[in-house]
């Protein structure tokens, strides 16, 4: 490398130390004045979901590049948990263990996780919210392929805890393995949602080898781990944790396959300017009832943007409806909407008001 390309690096390099220094001085301004808030507040939440939105959203208005939206708001994420973590450092469960999408939904809304919390069932999560043995918890609710998390949708009704948040997780799955080659295995372990979602590569590629639903895919690693001959569907981080050879990447039907999930909480969200609220509801079990039971969210302007029926276990044939709606529930046309709604219904409940997720 001759000297010109030297002091050229060199050059570079020292702006980027200067910048270092500029942005250091500032991330310190920016805890200093989050810690502040916190004392002005003097109680109540830490996290702040709704405001957390706002901060997100604004930047991505900003963005200049290069750096894409998700990048952006990653950092941010990541600088807004700790500027938290000055005040109380957030217990956060989700359905483990280690290396499962739930623990990536949940280390991507809160920035990291500095207390997270393993649980071996989404009934776990509940409960840990709900008797306050932990802050908030994150379970899955719904794939874009395979559909709703029926498990999760029954808990909601049973719950006292209010939803506070969503996530967007682009799934990618990988094929995992203590083998080297694919020709080794005879097993394949994963969450059963991930072998639906994997249907069709895995008669395309291993159509012979025995498919066994256990009940994570961080659970499947660690099978996988163990087991000779035998594989699993998981994350690149499951790989990492329980070192396994990487197989196969993106091994999912759909390349646009997502799973939303559902941040947990005791306390409810102000509105953030951008909102969902989702609602859990019957209709008396008469002809037109459902049309009626919808007809004043047309009559208020107020959009649905989610229909799913579910039997209510409290009889044969009869259903409970999961809502989701434009809106939060202190904006003016949707608490009107709210108020004929719980006339109409046989049963109306509100699950949670809480910002649309961010990338």
């Amino acid at each position: 490398m001759d000297n010109s390309v030297d002091n050229q690096l060199k050059k570079l390099r020292d702006q980027i130390d200067a910048i270092d220094e500029q942005l250091l001085q500032l991330v310190s301004q920016r805890a200093k004045l989050a810690h502040a808030i916190g004392e002005v507040k003097g109680g109540g939440p830490i996290y702040r979901p709704e405001r957390e939105a706002q901060v997100l959203r604004r930047l991505i208005e900003l963005n200049p590049g290069p750096l894409p939206d998700e990048s952006v708001t990653a950092v941010f994420r990541t600088v807004m948990s700790h500027c938290r973590t000055l005040e109380k450092a957030l217990s956060v469960a989700f359905l483990g263990p280690l290396g499962s999408y739930s623990e990536e939904a949940a280390s991507k809304q809160f920035g990291g996780l500095s207390n997270p919390v393993q649980c071996g069932s989404i009934d776990e999560v509940f409960r840990l919210v709900e008797g306050e043995r932990v802050d908030y918890g994150v379970v899955p609710v719904e794939n874009s392929t395979e559909g709703a998390i029926g498990r999760t949708l029954d808990l909601l009704m049973q719950t006292s805890l209010n939803i506070c948040g969503e996530v967007a997780l682009p799934v990618h799955h990988n094929l995992i393995s203590k083998q080297a080659d694919k020709a080794a295995l005879r097993c394949v372990y994963a969450h059963a949602q991930s072998l639906a979602q994997c249907h069709e590569w895995l008669n395309q590629h291993l159509p012979n080898v025995e498919r066994h639903a256990v009940a994570s895919n961080s659970e499947a690693a660690r099978l996988a781990a163990e087991e000779e001959g035998t594989a699993a569907i998981a994350s690149l981080r499951a790989a990492e944790l329980f070192s396994l050879n990487l197989l196969a990447e993106n091994i999912e039907d759909d390349p646009r396959n997502t799973t939303r999930f559902l941040v947990l909480a005791t306390h409810d969200v102000a509105p953030s300017g951008r909102d969902k609220t989702s609602l859990a509801m019957a209709t008396h079990n008469v002809p037109g009832a459902v049309v009626k039971l919808l007809a004043p969210l047309a009559d208020n302007g107020v959009s649905m943007s989610k229909l799913e029926s579910r039997p209510s276990h409290a009889g044969l044939w009869e259903y409970v409806f999961f809502v989701d709606i434009e809106g939060h529930r202190q904006d003016e046309k949707v608490a009107r909407a709210l108020a004929e709604l719980e006339k109409q219904s046989a049963f109306l409940k509100v699950l949670g008001s809480y910002p649309v997720a961010v990338v």
